[in-house]
């Protein structure tokens, strides 16, 4: 009787005969299908995702910059942020956003066109808008820092723009906290400050 081992190896044999040619080349190898299993799509952190722009990120979208800032991800737990943002509110992933107040006023509403269409881990799809609610003592000047989430998987979606430096519009001023994605305000809400906000040059 044959052993275990002898048996999966004469199977084997006959399943992957060898070639008296050598290595099969890439040619026959597609042509013979294999390698042909599909992958399944990943959408973490793809633009794969369709967004119908409104009127106001359109024109958003065709404004030049107000700033431009390096960005910086931070995330809750495992020693990043903790506790409420500088304005008392609960940091929304992919909402709230760290300034230097003397560079970017805190209030402000921005815009960022790189970030419009990014897929977050839950499927939604980024609609630019970020709101700069909280401070820091390593913010200076020209830097931002984009909260994603809790944990550093969080930062998956955004990690491309880590390190960048992306384009600012200024879309107006907010009242009260961030927006959760669960209750995105009126565009008249948001719009309200927009042109007394704008003026000179940044």
């Amino acid at each position: 009787m044959l052993g275990t081992a002898a048996a999966f190896a004469l199977i084997w044999a006959m399943a992957f005969p060898v070639e008296a040619a050598g290595p099969v080349s890439y040619e026959a190898a597609v042509a013979a299908g294999l390698g042909a299993e599909s992958t399944l799509a990943a959408n973490e952190g793809s633009d794969s995702g369709a967004l119908a722009l409104s009127p106001e990120q359109q024109a958003l979208m065709a404004e030049g910059a107000d700033w431009t800032a390096r960005v910086n991800l931070y995330h809750a737990g495992g020693g990043g942020a903790t506790g409420d943002d500088s304005l008392g509110c609960r940091p929304i992933a992919m909402r709230t956003m760290a300034v230097d107040p003397r560079y970017i006023p805190r209030r402000t509403r921005l815009f960022i066109p790189e970030t419009v269409g990014m897929r977050m881990p839950d499927g939604a799809i980024h609609d630019g808008y970020w709101y700069a609610s909280d401070t820091g003592g390593a913010i200076k000047g020209q830097k931002i820092d984009l909260y994603t989430g809790h944990g550093r998987g969080s930062m998956a979606p955004a990690m491309r723009f880590n390190q960048r430096r992306l384009t600012l519009v200024d879309a107006g001023r907010f009242e009260g906290c961030p927006p959760s994605w669960d209750r995105v305000p009126s565009q008249t809400t948001q719009m309200a400050g927009l042109d007394s906000t704008r003026g000179g040059s940044r």
